[in-house]
């Protein structure tokens, strides 16, 4: 069973290594605009492979995605202000949410369905508003500057882009311990039927908290580190809802409760962006929902939903 487990991960495994080295190796071409490209594939990538730990296995629709992101902002944006080292306060961010999330899980997990969703994505709003009106902390609606790496923009653009590949790996790496865990069983028992996986044994409470709080650990570390990327913050930026939007939308598109789902959705998703930016300029968002609805409509289990669907039927007429 385990050697039989291990060969089904060994092409998500691959396929991820292939687009990692691929992302690395962007800096060589020597332009600054792939070197972004690749840096907001890693960026989603990590923020997609956390969502689909909650939002996937587990099946929670969680919408907190910007407020994790706009916490680990502003804590590593304070942190770095206050002298601590980038490093060190992308660590310290990584940590504030993390905690946050676990006390946060302990309550808003008692909802389900559609309360949990609005239940979620209320907590944006409610660190936006904190962040907008604490102004002796963040700034407030003037937002926070945040020191620049020093260096030249090349040398920062590996910089981060190579921190985003970090984040990006682990997160893979945390998708393949609990796809091979028991919190991934317990995650998809809670998925197909709560009530009857707490009868048979499996602690909802404590599985949910730890997917819900795993799912938003990465989360501020991206946004510590976006912070340092763009050396300014601000409440809006930091707390999007269209971010918490789009990352449900990705996963989606390639595949929930998937090892590289998320992957291919969010890599698909910024090619996607991108070519509709460049050909819709006055209309981009308008096209760029027409276009993710179209997807989502006709590939109902994402794309690696669409595959597994076509070699069942080629198999069955075989």
């Amino acid at each position: 069973m385990i050697t039989a487990e291990i060969a089904a991960l060994r092409r998500p495994v691959a396929l991820f290594a292939v687009l990692a080295l691929a992302l690395a190796l962007t800096p060589l071409t020597g332009n600054n605009y792939f070197t972004q490209q690749a840096t907001f594939v890693a960026m989603y990538c990590g923020l997609a492979l956390s969502w689909n730990l909650i939002g996937g296995y587990a099946g929670y629709p969680s919408f907190a995605t910007a407020a994790f992101v706009g916490l680990g902002a502003y804590a590593g944006a304070l942190l770095q202000n206050a002298g601590v080292p980038m490093v060190a306060a992308w660590a310290g961010a990584t940590a504030i949410t993390g905690v946050f999330a676990a006390l946060l899980g302990l309550g808003i997990l008692r909802m389900k369905g559609h309360y949990f969703a609005v239940g979620s994505i209320s907590i944006v709003e409610v660190l936006r508003l904190i962040a907008s009106s604490w102004s002796g902390l963040t700034g407030g609606g003037e937002g926070l500057n945040v020191p620049i790496l020093p260096g030249g923009p090349a040398f920062a653009g590996k910089v981060f882009l190579y921190a985003m590949l970090a984040v990006m790996l682990l997160a893979f790496l945390m998708t393949l311990w609990v796809e091979r865990g028991r919190l991934g069983f317990g995650l998809r028992c809670i998925q197909q039927n709560e009530d009857a996986a707490d009868m048979v044994g499996v602690d909802v409470t404590r599985y949910k908290t730890a997917a819900f709080t795993l799912s938003a650990l990465l989360c501020g570390t991206v946004g510590a580190i976006s912070a340092s990327w763009t050396a300014y913050i601000s409440p809006g930026d930091a707390f999007s809802i269209l971010l918490t939007l789009k990352v449900p939308v990705m996963v989606l598109l390639g595949g929930a409760g998937t090892v590289l789902g998320p992957v291919i959705g969010a890599t698909s998703f910024v090619v996607i962006e991108q070519a509709v930016w460049s050909r819709f300029l006055d209309y981009n968002q308008a096209a760029l929902g027409i276009v993710v609805v179209l997807l989502i409509f006709f590939l109902p289990g994402g794309v690696l939903g669409r595959l597994a669907a076509r070699r069942l039927k080629t198999g069955a007429a075989s």
